[in-house]
């Protein structure tokens, strides 16, 4: 016979969950469950812990055979490691995904506007509405394509934009990833493991899908061909197998049945991109490239690369092959750039914001920088242009030395920090450790595929601090994710 323990319903576990001081996604203030996780909670808290313990093995054993991974740079344990996934979804109800959808559809109109608008007639310069010195002093800012078309004047083609919740709930956007934003993958593979472990649930409650993704990709791929090309080739460049997000581009790749390849596989001839095949050189038409712009083509950006393709920009320049995302984006992920969106919201569209900023002060700007350099225990500091949660300082966090350290570097380099107030991350109910769940802080990546039209996947990848109140959510320095079920309805 089964010991008390072993029987012990989930819904004990969860009654022992402490979720006073943060927002909460499932619990209220009063510590009652909000309406669109009701339904959910009654089905799950039939478990016993057993039965979840198992649930939760067999999702990692399957994420173990498939390669569900990603490397860390610089772990000299080991590089490849499985990508920690937690059972307990996070819900979004309609009303406040339908807000989200419209807000990153308004986001990214108005960052390809913008990036057209730079590279070209500049008006938003002229006009007064972005100090000139803030994008020609970008670090992404490319000025070999000013008066360059970019095919159907579109640049950023997909985008991961961060947002977070505030104390009271309120959506704000974090930060924008307009180049090669990584993470789809787990989304995807994240709902399967769900499916695999809940069957019946997704129909019963009523979560959208997800599944659409790689083809509302392969659309949009297909969309920004050259003119002519009735049934383009297409492409997935990557960096090779020692990037940290090798296993996405490979998944992605054979999702959309296309080739991946490497810069060696390609060879350009007369301004134009060939395919090595054991057949002979194929034209290549459409390339959704995961390299950052400095290594896509030795000829024009940095000689030593040894991952991209010689000759490539020409051929782009020509209008014989296309790029996702474009050449030049870097410039409007740029942390310094993510300061001035709500102005090209308003400047573009004649809109109001739908989804606020969180309130960033420029170290460039002398009165930003004076209360940053006096509150910098109290403010996180970000540097233009790193990711991945390196080349921040969280204030509240920090010794002493790593605030002299930042000081430093902040009156050395105003153009390259930002600082925003340390935001209370909302939390969630994770699973720790022996069928105990505490409060971990989430955040949200949902992707925007920017195509013939705008879609968004319902959801994204929700990431979770896994350490005890860490704010840092990235799976390279100990993140996990939750898979995001949106619902059909609001409860």
């Amino acid at each position: 016979m089964p010991t008390k323990s072993k029987t012990q319903p989930t819904k004990h576990l969860l009654g022992h969950y402490e979720h006073s001081g943060f927002f909460d996604e499932m619990l209220d203030a009063q510590g009652r469950v909000r309406p669109h996780y009701r339904q959910f909670r009654e089905l799950f808290q039939t478990l016993t812990p057993r039965e979840f313990e198992h649930k939760r093995q067999s999702v990692d054993l399957a994420f173990l055979r498939q390669g569900i991974t990603f490397n860390v740079y610089g772990d000299s344990a080991g590089a490849e490691k499985i990508f920690p996934f937690d059972l307990l979804p996070r819900f979004i109800p309609a009303n406040e995904w339908e807000r989200l959808e419209r807000g990153l559809a308004q986001r990214i109109t108005a960052l390809n506007l913008f990036l057209h608008d730079i590279y070209h007639e500049q008006k938003i310069i002229k006009d007064g509405v972005i100090p000139p010195f803030y994008i020609l002093s970008g670090k992404h800012f490319r000025r070999e394509f000013v008066n360059f078309s970019v095919p159907k004047d579109i640049y950023i083609h997909v985008c991961g934009t961060d947002l977070i919740r505030d104390d009271n709930g309120q959506y704000l956007v974090l930060e924008d990833n307009g180049r090669c934003p990584s993470g789809i993958s787990y989304v995807l593979e994240n709902r399967r493991a769900m499916k695999r472990s809940f069957p019946g649930m997704f129909e019963s409650i009523g979560v959208r899908p997800v599944e659409h993704y790689p083809q509302e990709l392969l659309k949009m791929l297909q969309h920004i061909a050259p003119s002519g090309v009735v049934v383009p080739t297409i492409v997935l460049l990557t960096p090779g197998a020692y990037n940290s997000a090798y296993f996405e581009h490979t998944y992605l790749a054979r999702q959309m049945g296309i080739e991946i390849v490497e810069g060696r596989d390609l060879v350009v001839r007369d301004a134009r991109v060939f395919m090595r095949t054991t057949k002979g050189l194929q034209p290549v038409h459409v390339i959704y490239r995961r390299i950052d712009d400095d290594f896509l083509d030795p000829t024009v950006f940095r000689r030593d690369s040894m991952l991209g393709v010689p000759g490539l920009v020409n051929a782009y320049r020509a209008g014989h092959v296309s790029l996702a995302n474009s050449i030049g984006t870097g410039i409007a992920d740029d942390k310094v750039m993510y300061y001035f969106v709500p102005r090209m919201i308003k400047y573009y569209l004649d809109q109001e914001p739908i989804l606020p900023n969180v309130p960033t002060y420029l170290a460039n700007e002398e009165a930003d920088k004076k209360y940053i350099l006096d509150n910098l225990e109290q403010l996180v500091v970000k540097a233009a242009n790193e990711s991945g949660g390196y080349g921040m300082l969280m204030g509240p966090k920090a010794t002493r030395a790593e605030l002299q350290a930042f000081r430093k570097k902040v009156e050395a380099e105003p153009r390259n920090y930002i600082a925003q107030p340390m935001i209370s991350l909302s939390r969630h109910p994770t699973h720790v450790e022996k069928s105990n769940f505490e409060g971990r802080h989430i955040d949200l990546r949902p992707y925007v595929i920017y195509g013939e039209r705008i879609v968004t996947v319902p959801g994204g990848l929700t990431r979770v601090a896994l350490r005890k109140g860490s704010l840092v959510v990235n799976s390279s320095q100990g993140g996990g994710s939750k898979d995001t079920w949106v619902l059909y309805g609001d409860e």
